[in-house]
């Protein structure tokens, strides 16, 4: 049985990646070679700087996805590529059957 703790920890994550738009940073992070910037990701996306740096702390928080600083510029990466991309891979599977 899960303790209450992981279960907690385990609701982020899932309500994290349950939203649309943190499903597509999450998945723009994960496909790209090298990090990207917040304001990258939120040209990519054709969503306001604010509303998309509010969903990458939803996911900074989760654990799914980091921020550094560089000068004045924040860059995201992903911390757990693989386990994000099972996790997408497995709901696919489940909405094809």
């Amino acid at each position: 049985m899960l303790a209450e703790e992981e279960i907690q920890k385990l609701s982020n994550i899932f309500s994290a990646i349950g939203n649309p738009i943190r499903l597509r940073i999450l998945t723009l992070v994960n496909e790209t070679e090298r990090p990207l910037h917040i304001k990258a990701v939120a040209k990519i996306l054709k969503r306001d700087y604010a509303a998309v740096y509010r969903h990458v702390k939803v996911l900074e928080e989760s654990g799914l996805l980091g921020i550094y600083e560089v000068g004045r510029s924040r860059v995201l990466y992903s911390k757990n590529a693989e386990i994000a991309k099972q996790l997408i891979e497995i709901a696919k599977t489940m909405i094809q059957k």
